[in-house]
């Protein structure tokens, strides 16, 4: 028997792993960080015999409350992703599972590599409409890209989307595929509507080192970039300085940053109620894009989800807050489960990477209800 994660986005320590029904495992850090939840690995072992494996020391994890009614997901072929049983009792998260085929890889949620990130781009690049512009480097070296949709314009809006600036929210670049998948497709009527009125601005990952790592929550240097949007430096969180400094130099009508939630079995948006420039015009155009999600998708509710900010009590670190506040902008927080839909329970795969995909094509849809309105 035995166990890996010596791979793109792997993370689990091997405590033992003498007997199937023993197998005891922990979970490492993020590099110069507490945070960790995130998972995947590789088991070798004997097929259609009963295996149990222990996750400890969850209880120190970053969202404890996280694991309650979670169950892990496995793949033979890294594919196709499915629930497993799981229970978490007293920190520890025990997988019971009877393995079909000699090698099963587990994951926190269905993973989304490096080389799909490529593939993604590159596949984006080969449609006219596209362009790549690499912003900056990360502290591994890798590119920071954005993706340009559109031909730009002064009368045109400009919409930025940005995902996975913390890297274990896979479902984040799940949402960016389908969105993209849609929006390059010619033959789509609300992709030629909205690029006749505006130019998309694309991030489909902040952190590529972070997602590498295999962590969580953090960069490479284990800063939470997510925290880093009031003042990013090129030392410490150069991916949302490069960001941030193009924003500036384009212009932004309108921010949507995707993410996923550890506890709360629901999708929802996180507003900007909380910044200094809140006003009547911002609350109509969050309520207007609320509805149409509403009308779009029975995979999103309104009734769950983040306390609302008190007036000037955003926390202007945040993406979504100090977006919308330097630019009187519709600014959005998107947030997915990693457990399941509880509205729309799936037993056998949860909330997925295909429903993820779904719902960034149907966001998407929705945005074409304030096009117009944005400025």
């Amino acid at each position: 028997m035995r166990i890996s994660s010596n791979f793109d986005s792997g993370n689990i320590k091997v405590i033992s792993a003498q007997q199937p029904r023993d197998i005891q495992l922990e979970i490492n850090k993020d590099n110069n960080s507490d945070f960790f939840q995130w998972f995947h690995f590789r088991l070798e072992s004997t097929p259609f015999v009963e295996h149990k494996l222990h996750i400890n020391n969850l209880k120190a994890s970053a969202y404890p409350e996280g694991w309650d009614d979670y169950h892990a997901v496995a793949s033979y072929d890294r594919q196709n992703w499915f629930r497993v049983p799981s229970e978490y009792k007293d920190g520890q998260l025990v997988i019971d599972f009877e393995p079909e085929y000699s090698h099963t890889f587990f994951a926190y949620f269905a993973p989304y590599s490096y080389e799909r990130h490529l593939d993604l781009l590159y596949w984006a690049q080969s449609h006219d409409a596209c362009q790549i512009e690499t912003l900056g480097e990360t502290i591994d070296g890798r590119d920071i890209s954005l993706l340009v949709i559109g031909e730009p314009s002064e009368t045109k809006k400009k919409i930025w989307i940005t995902a996975r600036q913390h890297p274990g929210e896979t479902m984040a670049e799940w949402f960016v595929e389908g969105l993209l998948h849609k929006l390059l497709d010619d033959e789509d009527p609300h992709a030629a509507a909205l690029l006749s009125k505006a130019v998309f601005y694309i991030v489909p990952n902040m952190n590529p080192d972070g997602s590498v790592r295999g962590h969580l929550r953090t960069n490479a240097n284990g800063v939470n970039l997510n925290r880093e949007w009031q003042t990013p430096s090129i030392e410490n969180s150069p991916e949302v300085y490069y960001v941030l400094e193009k924003m500036r130099a384009v212009g932004l009508d309108m921010y949507l940053d995707i993410h996923g939630d550890e506890a709360l079995p629901y999708n929802f948006v996180a507003g900007s109620e909380g910044i200094p420039s809140y006003d009547a015009r911002l609350e109509s155009l969050e309520t207007q894009f609320k509805d149409a999600l509403l009308t779009i998708t029975p995979d999103f509710q309104d009734v769950y989800g983040y306390p609302k900010d008190e007036p000037g009590q955003a926390n202007l670190t945040v993406a979504s807050c100090a977006v919308g506040e330097e630019f009187k902008a519709l600014s959005y927080t998107i947030e997915m489960p990693f457990k399941d839909n509880a509205d729309l329970p799936d037993p056998h795969y949860g909330w997925s990477d295909k429903r993820s995909y779904q719902f960034g094509q149907d966001t998407l849809s929705a945005i074409v209800k304030v096009v117009d309105n944005l400025r």
